[in-house]
């Protein structure tokens, strides 16, 4: 039988897991991880919150495109499009060579890139957390 909760429950705690390791990463100077890990943070959160809304099946990568399916249920979400943007800008090149331009993402990403990611989605993390306190 499927369990909406328990499902959401899982990707929340995932979430809160990513960020803590994206802060690390920060920390330990790995900017372009902790913009990634970032990245998936708030990827998952958001996700968290469409099993906690009953979606059995969510795909997608894009946190702007993932936020807005859910805005009008969760008005939070409608409020941090901007930091959705910040966010998808690091899905892919801050993984790959060839998602830059003739570098490498370890040298391609700083410090305040990491700093601006963690903020980032350390607001969708609040945006869910009333919803999924309950999970």
């Amino acid at each position: 039988m499927w369990d909406s909760a328990a499902e959401a429950n899982r990707w929340w705690k995932q979430a809160e897991n990513d960020l803590e390791f994206a802060r690390m990463a920060l920390r330990e100077e790995f900017f372009h991880q902790a913009c990634f890990i970032a990245q998936q943070s708030a990827e998952k959160a958001v996700k968290a919150i469409g099993y906690r809304l009953g979606d059995r099946t969510i795909l997608g990568h894009s946190v702007v495109v993932l936020a807005a399916r859910y805005a009008e249920q969760v008005p939070a979400l409608a409020n941090l499009n901007e930091d959705a943007g910040i966010l998808d800008q690091y899905y892919i090149p801050t993984r790959y060579p060839n998602g830059l331009p003739g570098g490498v993402p370890f040298a391609a990403f700083h410090e305040p890139q990491a700093r601006a990611a963690i903020e980032a989605a350390d607001s969708f993390i609040e945006a869910g957390r009333t919803l999924l306190s309950a999970c």
